[in-house]
């Protein structure tokens, strides 16, 4: 997964992190948790403010 892939993300996030209320993750912790994931494949400087905000968006989607 790239940081294009925001739903596949969200999806993996919902699903390793099931006791977590998206809307309280800070962007520090999604960052570490996007880049700990086992297909995440990408460089951490590709990642910006928007990219995470789009994630924890899709995040806050895949729960509801």
């Amino acid at each position: 997964m790239k940081w294009t892939s925001v739903y596949d993300i969200a999806a993996e996030l919902a699903d390793s992190h099931p006791d977590v209320d998206p809307k309280k993750v800070n962007f520090v912790d999604l960052m570490q948790w996007v880049i700990a994931l086992p297909d995440f494949d990408d460089d951490p400087k590709h990642c910006g403010e928007k990219v995470l905000e789009a994630i924890q968006q899709a995040w806050i989607d895949e729960v509801d």
